[in-house]
C-alpha cells in the first residue's frame, strides 16, 4: 500500500553509542552531531570555517622547466622516470593543503537521573529539520528539541519537563580534552564563551558562545560551568564563528545571542521551520511501503534491509535524508559541503575532509538542481569564483598557460596547486574544468541568462587553460599530457605499469563538455565569435571515445590493461553521467560499451566504496536498466550505509548520500536529451507511487504519479516560456509550448 500521511524521520530506541550513530543538524555553516544520552549528553560541534592554517602559495616553480621532459618521457613509455621527475618538480610546496577541524563539543550533565530511562525515543524529523529526544525517569518526562537555524545562525537546544522544577543541568565546552582551547570564560551569569586559534601561520581564530534562557529556576556560572537548577524548561542558544568571516568572532557570537535571547523559543522554532520547509518541502516522494516497517526504529529497518527485506519506505527516507543533508551543509553564504558535509570529529580527518574535486565535491551537488535545491548549489559557485585568482597563478607558474586551473583537491583558501604526491591523482589539472560544468548545469535547469553571462567568464577561463595545455601528438590530435585517469593504474605492453599518462578518456570527455558549454553559452549571450571558432577547431582534433578489446569504453587513448579491473573510480564513463555525450538513443554503441564497462568493473569487485556505488546507480539509470539501478540502490544501503544513514566509504563520506539521492531521482526523471522522460528506470518494486517537485532542464518542475509502472497523471510547471517535450510510459510523447508561470496537466 501507499501511505501519504507518515512523516519522514529517522528514529532510534536508544542513545548513540558512537559518532556514526549520532544524528546531524546543520544550517550550512554551523552543525552538530547529537548523541542523545540521558544523564550525559554530547553535541559534537562544527563550524564550516574552522580549518588549520592560512593561505599559501604552494605552486612548484620547477614544474614548468621540467614539463617538456616529463611529457617526452611519458610519450616514450618511460613511466617510472616520468613519475619520479613529476613527483619532485610538480608536487606542491609543501605537498599538503589545509585541513578541516572540529569546533569542539558541548557537554551536558543532568541531575535527577539516578534511575534508568524508560520510553526512550531519539529522532531526526526530516520534515521540519528538528532533532528530538524524549524519555521518562521515574515520574518525570524529559524532552529535548534541537535545531540549527539558518535565519538566526545559531543552534537552539530546548530542554523541558512536565515537572515544575525537574531540570538540573551543568553545561561546559570541550575541545580535544581541553587541549585545543585558549580560553573559557563566564559570560554574565547565564553563559560561557570559549575561544582559540585554529593553528598554523595565518590561520583563523575561533569562538563559540553559549547562553541559557530560563523562564523559571536559577541560572549561574561556576568556573567553566554553566548551571541551571529548578527549572521546568530552559533554552540553550549556541553561536560560533571564526575570523575567516568576522574580525572578532566572539563579539559576533555574543551579539547574535543577545538578540536571540529576547525572542521566545516558539518564535525561533517557527522561523527555523518556515525557512527550512521552503527548501525541503518542495519535493515529496511516495513509494509502496509496509506500515509495520515504518513503525520500526531506523537501525532495525536497515538491518532487516541488509538481510534481504524490501523496504521502499526506507529508500524514500534515504532519498529525503540526502536532501536534508544538503540543506544542512550548504546554504547561501556558507562554504560548500566538504567530504563530510560539515560533520567531522577528527583533528586529522581522512583525506583532510577537504573539497576533493576529481569526483567527490561534484557528487555532493548532483542532487542540487534535479531535487529542487538550486540555492544550495551557490556555495560551490562561490568557491569556484575564489579559485580563479590562485588558479591563474597555478596555470602560469606550473604550465605556462593562460586561464585558470586546479588539481584534484582544494581547501578553504581555494588552493589550486597539486595536493599530496599521490601519483594516481595529484597531477591532474582538470579539476576546475569539471567544476565549471556545474555552472552550465545550473543554467540548463534555470535558464537564467543573467547568471549565464556571469558564469560564462569563469567557464571561458577554464577553457582557455585547456586550449593552452593541450599538445599535438604524432597523429595531429590534441591531447592532455601529463594527466591521469583518477585514480587508476595502467599497464604497458612491456609490462611496466604507471599512472601518469597522455590522454585519459575522461579528460577528453570533460573538455568536450566544457568547450561545448562555452560555445553554446557564447551563442546564447551573443559574444566571442572568434573564441567559439577556436574551441570548435580544437574539438575537431580531440581523440574520440574508443571501444576496447573487451567491448568496453577505453579508459586511455590506447587500449591498456588495467592493473585493478575493479577500481572504485569509473572515470571513463563521465560522458554517461554526469555528462550526457553517451546516451542509449543517440550513441547506442557507446552506451553498450558503457554497459560492458560497468559489468566488468562490478564483476571484479567495483562499487566497494559508498560514493562509487552511488555513481553506479546513476550510470545504470542513464542506461535505463531499472533492475541493475535498483540492485545498486540496495547495495548502497546494504553495504555502505551507517546506522545513522550516513554514507560509509569507509570511513564516513557524505558524497554517497548525495549521489544516492541523485540516482533515485535519475531513475524517476531524466532531462539531459532535450526532452523530459518520466520513469526511465522504474524498478518493479516501485510499480506505483508519486513524486512532486523534481526539476528538469529547460526550466520545468514536475509532479507525477504512476500505477502498474504507467504514468497516470503529470503536472508540468513552467518557470520560463518555451517548447516542452514530455515522454513516459502511458504518456507516449507530448509536445507543447509552455508559458512562464503556467501549469499544464496531463491525465491518462
Amino acid at each position: 500500500m501507499i501511505s501519504t500521511e507518515r512523516p519522514q524521520r529517522l528514529w532510534y530506541s536508544g542513545p548513540a553509542g558512537e559518532w556514526n550513530e549520532a544524528l546531524p543538524i546543520g544550517n550550512g555553516r554551523l552543525g552538530a552531531m547529537i548523541f542523545g544520552g540521558t544523564a550525559e549528553e554530547k553535541l559534537q560541534l562544527n563550524e564550516d570555517s574552522v580549518w588549520y592554517g592560512g593561505p599559501r602559495d604552494r605552486n612548484n616553480e620547477d614544474a614548468l622547466p621540467h614539463l617538456h621532459e616529463i611529457r617526452k618521457l611519458i610519450l616514450e613509455g618511460r613511466l617510472k622516470e616520468a613519475e619520479e621527475l613529476a613527483g619532485m618538480s610538480m608536487a606542491g610546496l609543501p605537498e599538503a593543503q589545509r585541513h578541516y577541524m572540529p569546533l569542539g563539543e558541548l557537554l551536558l550533565s543532568f541531575g535527577g537521573h539516578g534511575q534508568p530511562a524508560e520510553e526512550y525515543r531519539r529522532e531526526l524529523d526530516l520534515e521540519n529539520g528538528v532533532s528530538r529526544i524524549s524519555y521518562r525517569i521515574g515520574e518525570v518526562q524529559y524532552i529535548r528539541e534541537m535545531f540549527a537555524s539558518y535565519p538566526d545562525q545559531a543552534i537552539s537546544i530546548r530542554i523541558s519537563t512536565d515537572h515544575k522544577d525537574g531540570i538540573s543541568l551543568k553545561a561546559r565546552f570541550n575541545r580535544h580534552n581541553w587541549r585545543y582551547l585558549e580560553r573559557i570564560e563566564k559570560w554574565q551569569n547565564s553563559g560561557l564563551a570559549v575561544s582559540g586559534e585554529c593553528g598554523g601561520k595565518g590561520g583563523s581564530s575561533f569562538a563559540a558562545v553559549l547562553k541559557a534562557v530560563t523562564e523559571d529556576g536559577i541560572c549561574r556560572t561556576i568556573g567553566e560551568y554553566l548551571l541551571v537548577d529548578g527549572a521546568s524548561s530552559v533554552t540553550l542558544l549556541l553561536a560560533a564563528g571564526t575570523s575567516f568571516r568576522h574580525p572578532d568572532p566572539e563579539l559576533y557570537a555574543k551579539r547574535q545571542l543577545e538578540e536571540l535571547s529576547r525572542v521566545p523559543y516558539q518564535e525561533l522554532l517557527s522561523r527555523h521551520i518556515s525557512d527550512y520547509r521552503k527548501l525541503y518541502g518542495r519535493v515529496e516522494l511516495t513509494l509502496p511501503e509496509n506500515p509495520h516497517q515504518c513503525a520500526l526504529p531506523t537501525d532495525e529497518r536497515l538491518e532487516r534491509f541488509r538481510k534481504g527485506e524490501e523496504d521502499n519506505g526506507l529508500i524514500a527516507t534515504y532519498f529525503q535524508y540526502g536532501r536534508y543533508l544538503l540543506i544542512a551543509s550548504s546554504r547561501q553564504g556558507s562554504l560548500p559541503a566538504n567530504l563530510q558535509g560539515i560533520w567531522n570529529d577528527s583533528f586529522t580527518p581522512a583525506w583532510d575532509s577537504k573539497f576533493t574535486i576529481n569526483i567527490n565535491a561534484q557528487m555532493n551537488y548532483w542532487p542540487a538542481e534535479t531535487c529542487n535545491l538550486a540555492e544550495c548549489h551557490e556555495p560551490l559557485f562561490d568557491l569556484i569564483e575564489r579559485m580563479r585568482l590562485p588558479g591563474r597563478v597555478t596555470a602560469r607558474v606550473m604550465y605556462g598557460c593562460g586561464g585558470f586551473t586546479a588539481h584534484h583537491n582544494t581547501d578553504i583558501w581555494a588552493d589550486t596547486a597539486p595536493q599530496d604526491t599521490y601519483l594516481p591523482a595529484s597531477f591532474w589539472p582538470l579539476g576546475a574544468a569539471w567544476l565549471c560544468l556545474h555552472l552550465w548545469e545550473h543554467y540548463r535547469f534555470s535558464q537564467d541568462r543573467y547568471f549565464l553571462a556571469q558564469a560564462y567568464e569563469t567557464m571561458k577561463e577554464a577553457a582557455q587553460f585547456l586550449l593552452d595545455y593541450l599538445i599535438e601528438d604524432a597523429d595531429g590530435r590534441l591531447i592532455t599530457c601529463p594527466s591521469v585517469s583518477p585514480e587508476n593504474t595502467y599497464k604497458l605492453p612491456s609490462g611496466e605499469s604507471g599512472v601518469l599518462c597522455a590522454g585519459a578518456s575522461m579528460d577528453f570527455q570533460i573538455i568536450d563538455a566544457l568547450f561545448g558549454a562555452c560555445i553554446r553559452s557564447a551563442e546564447i549571450i551573443g559574444r566571442d565569435e572568434a573564441f567559439r571558432e577556436e574551441l570548435s577547431a580544437a574539438l575537431r582534433r580531440l581523440p574520440k571515445p574508443q571501444i576496447g578489446k573487451y567491448g568496453q569504453i577505453q579508459e586511455w587513448m590506447e587500449d591498456y590493461e588495467e592493473v585493478e579491473p575493479g577500481h572504485r573510480h569509473i572515470s571513463h564513463l563521465f560522458a554517461l553521467y554526469p555528462g550526457d555525450a553517451f546516451t542509449v538513443e543517440r550513441t547506442p554503441e557507446l552506451a553498450e560499451a558503457a554497459r560492458t564497462t560497468l559489468e566488468r568493473r562490478l564483476a571484479n569487485g567495483g562499487g566497494h566504496t559508498g560514493w562509487s556505488r552511488a555513481w553506479i546507480i546513476n550510470f545504470w539509470a542513464r542506461l535505463k536498466d531499472e533492475d541493475k539501478a535498483y540492485a545498486n540502490v540496495r547495495a548502497l544501503l546494504e553495504h555502505s550505509t551507517l546506522p545513522n544513514l550516513f554514507d560509509n566509504h569507509p570511513p564516513f563520506q557524505i558524497d554517497g548520500n548525495f549521489g544516492g539521492a541523485a540516482g533515485i531521482a535519475e531513475m524517476l526523471l531524466q532531462s539531459h536529451t532535450e526532452r523530459i522522460e518520466l520513469l526511465p528506470a522504474l524498478p518493479q518494486s516501485w510499480s506505483e507511487g508519486s513524486v512532486k517537485g523534481l526539476r528538469a532542464r529547460g526550466g520545468y518542475i514536475l509532479d507525477f504519479a504512476w500505477e502498474e509502472g504507467v504514468v497516470t497523471r503529470a503536472v508540468v510547471t513552467c518557470t520560463v516560456s518555451g517548447p516542452c517535450r514530455l515522454e513516459g510510459p502511458g504518456l507516449d510523447s507530448v509536445s507543447f509550448t509552455g508559458e512562464a508561470g503556467s501549469t499544464y496537466t496531463f491525465i491518462r
